[in-house]
This record gives C-alpha cells, structure tokens and sequence, in this order.
C-alpha cells in the first residue's frame, strides 16, 4: 500500500505544477484568453488481492477416487482354532506316539483382523495370504454394516495374495490399475480398516518401486513392492492402493516399523502381480508360475569392470539351467538381461516382478548384453518340472516304488500341521506301505533326509539315495511326528 500512495501523490504535483505556469504575468496586451483549463485522466486503482494459494488445475483430487473406493473395501475378521494335546501318563503318550492316537484335547481360538478389496459384483475377494493364513472362519464386513461368511478359495504365499469367495450379488468393486504405468511421485490412497476402524482412507505418494523386503522367504517369493509414503497400519493389510482415477493398483502388505505402527513407510503388491495371480487362483486353485531357467545376481560396479562391461545395467546371468528355457534358447552365463518383452530390468527384483506375470507356455522377448553386443531371444517359460504343463491344486501322482497316490499339502493345511512342505498320502495301493500301518493322510515331510513337497521332489530325493535303506519322516493327521524306514 505504500508504494501505492506514493503514485497518487505524484500525480497530485504534476497537476499543480501546469496550473500555475498557465498564470504567468506579461507587459504586452494579451488577447482575450478563456480559463485555462487542466484536464486531468482518470488513473484506475489496481485490484488488491491477498496473498494465498491460487488453486490450478493439476491440483489433486482425491474426493471420487476415496467414494469409489471405500464401498469396495471390506473388513475381515479370521478365527483360527488350534487344538492341544495334554496326557495324563506315561502310556498314553506312548500310545500317541506309536499309533497317533490324542489325548485329551482343548481348542484355543485365535481372532485376527484384515481388510481386502472386491473384484467382482458376485463377491470374489483379494487380500494378504497372511491375513487368512491357517484361517478356521472368515468373516467378510462390507461398509455397509452387512456381514458374510467367506471361503478361501485359494492362497499363494510366494506373494502373500489369497482369494476369497462371499455369496453376494451387485457389489461395489474397484478395477484393475496398470502397476507398471505407476510413477514415483504419483498420488496415491491407501483404503482400509487400520486398528479395526473401517473404511478409513489416507494419501500419500509413490515414493520407490521393485522395493524388495525379504520378507517372504527365499526361493520361488516374488517380493516386488510399490513403497509408498501413505499411513498404512495393523489392519491396512489386504486392502487397496489407488490410484487418483480410483484403479487399483496394488495391495497393501506391510510397513517399515520399529514399534509395529506406521513410521513413514508402506508396501504394496503391484496390482499386475495380483491380477496374473488372482486369476491363476480361480482358474486352477493353485499360481502356474514361469520359470526363466538361469541364475541371477545384482550387477554391480565391481562385477561390471570384471566382466568389462562399460554400463552398469541389467541383471547378471550367473548359470544357465541344464534344461531350461534359457538354455535351450541360447542364452548363457555370463550374459546381462537388460529388457523382457519391451520392459526394462534394472534389478532382480524387477526381472522376478516382470516374469511372474507370465505363466508356462509364455513365450517373452529376451534382450541380453552379451560384451557389449546386443541379442535377442524368444524364451518360452517352462514350470518348476521343466514343462509347460498346467499344475492344478489338488493334483495327485503315484509313486510305484511306495505304492502310493500322493498329493501336495495346501497352505492351511501345512499351517495346522505346523509344516513348511509336505505330500499328503491319498490311496496306498500294492507296495511297501500296504502293511506298515502308516495311513491314509499321513503327510511325508522328507525323504531321505530332503524335503518333499512335489513329485520332482520326490524322485530327486530317491535317486540321490546312497544307502541301501530309505528314510521317511512325516506327521499324522494328528499333528503328531513319525519316522520310519526300510
């Protein structure tokens, strides 16, 4: 405002300055003169604003994104019923051990809380493996108040996803978003049902992708999280990621804590992941996963200048497969993968999140860095066996060197037998265990001191067999150990 009214009182001079030069005196005869006039224009008053934030049109908008969200994320509640054995002498334990036979037995229940987002109107759920991990009864409470009970339809705790199924029709449900297409800096909400208070929406940004944890195990996991700056707490997990166009794009799975509370950071399932293994749930009940067939380390600086390679992207080859789709293409140790089917890979953990979205009979465009010249090749994945065979959940085989029709053990059933593997007996026919009294839906955990939990498993621990004896350990139905050999 100062410099304001310095403007209008210069303007007041200059005004005053022309009158008074207009009456200057003079001797000589002046002709007759009219009154000076002075003409002064108007000066219009700029607009004054106050400071503020201008609203734009890039600015956010959260408000759709939230509505359609919150009626497609349910709250979960799971009750898990674990049984103790207690006996009261010497010879009953003795006779549980020898025969499998309980004592007295008490259930202990358990209750946990998750959430988890609708994916179609007649009720099919995805959520965390972990939230329904050894589940007894699944409760499903929709934002409306309404409650259903829930099957699990299927698990994959190589990710952490599981599928569940409620008897509903016309349900709120949210879209698949493209995880690939997500940017860091992009806004995102996190929807769920943190310390069991429903419908609760927060926002943050993508703040990293292909965030690998190690929480899951190694082997087959596929660990590839969007890390996001969103609130996420006890009770978010299974619930949605969206995007601002409200797609999902990811389920929220864990976060970085020291106190078991929200410090900054959470994690989430990239939704083309749960997609590729929410479909592989319905169709087969069990993930069909494809298999590269080589090797893999992070390149670094150091193995860089080792192999004399002048940039440091890709992933390493370290072995190539005997068998594999890999080595029957052409590939080999020593190469550098730089790009599947037109998607860059810059870690393992990207390779393994672009690879796990195809299955067995896929065939992927391959680009390799092989000393400095660029190849492709066009690999066709092939499963854990080394086929392209559709694996189905509840699959059997028979072995005929045991006589027996066996099949692989779901999750929750390895989690009430507390196993990590295991191949459950089916059917004993003709053979070895027709007279040994071990019986039917006895689960073999190891033979010959290697885990089993499939028929690759199996014939690899038989044939790498040097005694002349055979060693089966297991566990009865009971949850009781048991080993025997012959």
């Amino acid at each position: 405002m100062r410099k304001l009214s310095m403007t209008w009182m210069l303007a007041a001079m200059l005004v005053a300055t022309s009158c008074g030069n207009s009456t200057q005196q003079n001797d000589e005869p002046q002709p007759e003169q009219q009154e000076p006039v002075s003409q002064i224009e108007q000066v219009q008053q700029p607009t004054v604003q106050r400071a503020a934030f201008l609203p734009t049109q890039n600015t956010p908008d959260f408000v759709d994104a939230a509505e359609n969200s919150v009626n497609a994320v349910v709250h979960i509640m799971t009750k898990v019923v674990r049984q103790s054995t207690t006996y009261n002498d010497f010879f009953g334990a003795l006779l549980g051990q020898l025969y499998g036979y309980p004592g007295q037995t008490r259930n202990n229940t358990m209750v946990a809380y998750g959430s988890g987002v609708v994916l179609t109107p007649d009720g099919y759920i995805v959520t965390n493996n972990h939230v329904v991990d050894g589940a007894d009864e699944v409760e499903v409470t929709f934002n409306n108040k309404v409650k259903r009970t829930a099957t699990i339809i299927g698990t994959d705790p190589t990710t952490d996803l599981a599928l569940i199924k409620v008897d509903a029709s016309d349900l709120d449900y949210l879209v698949f978003g493209d995880s690939d297409q997500v940017r860091i800096g992009e806004w995102v909400l996190a929807v769920g049902n943190p310390f069991n208070l429903t419908s609760t929406v927060t926002a943050g940004i993508v703040s990293a992708k292909a965030r690998n944890l190690s929480i899951l195990g190694e082997g087959t996991s596929v660990e590839s999280f969007i890390q996001t700056d969103a609130a996420v707490n006890p009770g978010n997990s299974g619930g949605a990621l969206v995007n601002t166009k409200g797609e999902l794009v990811g389920i929220n799975a864990a976060i970085a804590s020291h106190t078991g509370s929200y410090e900054g950071y959470s994690f989430a399932i990239p939704s083309n992941i749960v997609r590729k293994v929410v479909d592989d749930l319905l169709l087969y009940g069990t993930t069909q996963r494809g298999y590269l067939g080589v090797q893999i380390a992070e390149l670094t600086q150091e193995l860089a200048e080792k192999e004399g390679l002048e940039n440091i992207e890709g992933v390493y080859v370290a072995e190539v497969t005997e068998g594999g789709a890999a080595k029957m293409a052409g590939l080999k140790a020593g190469d550098v993968i730089t790009n599947i089917n037109g998607k860059k890979v810059n870690s393992t953990t990207q390779l393994r999140e672009n690879v796990g979205q195809y299955r067995p009979g896929d065939q992927v465009d391959v680009e390799v860095n092989r000393h400095g010249s660029h190849h492709h090749y066009t690999l066709t994945l092939l499963n854990e066996a080394g086929n392209v065979d559709v694996v189905k959940s509840g699959d059997s085989f028979y072995n005929a060197e045991f006589g027996l029709m066996l099949q692989s053990v779901n999750q929750n059933e390895m989690n009430r037998l507390n196993i990590r593997n295991g191949l459950k007996i089916v059917e004993i026919r003709e053979g070895r265990f027709m007279n040994s009294g071990v019986p039917v839906d006895f689960v073999i955990t190891k033979v010959n001191g290697y885990a089993v939990s499939n028929k690759t498993d199996l014939e690899n621990a038989l044939k790498n067999n040097r005694s002349r004896r055979t060693t089966i350990e297991g566990v009865y139905p009971n949850g009781m150990m048991g080993s025997f050999f012959y």
